[in-house]
């Protein structure tokens, strides 16, 4: 009867460890990322989620056109610099930081409403430890009121 109650207390303990470590990643985002957007108006969305060196990240947004957006990326401070990428529908690169000395934060408009596709990586650089760092990585977006 015991090791039935600390095997279905293992269970649970597992099963309620991501929704943790979600729950920081978000509180990050809104502490720490969020500040970023200002003096834009954040989306009310918290794209958050814990990457380790090497891997890569994807999200799809619709932006409308004559608006001014703001699109902000932030690691945790354990990560190396956050690259990211925004593509269109025909694939085509509209901007990436790696341009920009890895620049956290990226202003535009569109002429036209869209889809774009977020990339964000966290990579291996050289001298990095031969343990994979991990950590929080958030995409937060603002607009400019009218």
């Amino acid at each position: 009867m015991k090791k039935i109650f600390q095997f279905t207390v293992a269970i649970a303990l597992l099963t309620l460890l991501p929704l943790s470590v979600n729950a920081q990643c978000k509180g990050f985002a809104k502490k720490i990322c969020k500040v970023e957007l200002n003096p834009y108006t954040h989306d009310g969305n918290y794209h958050a989620a814990v990457l380790t060196t090497g891997e890569e990240a994807e999200l799809y947004k619709t932006f409308y056109s004559d608006t001014d957006y703001r699109i902000s990326i932030c690691g945790a401070p354990n990560l190396p610099e956050i690259e990211f990428r925004i593509i269109d529908s025909d694939r085509n690169v509209l901007y990436t930081n790696k341009d920009s000395d890895y620049s956290r934060i990226w202003n535009f408009r569109l002429e036209a409403s869209q889809q774009l596709k977020v990339f964000v990586k966290v990579p291996v650089s050289d001298g990095m430890p031969e343990e994979a760092a991990s950590g929080c990585v958030a995409i937060m977006f603002g607009f400019k009121e009218k």
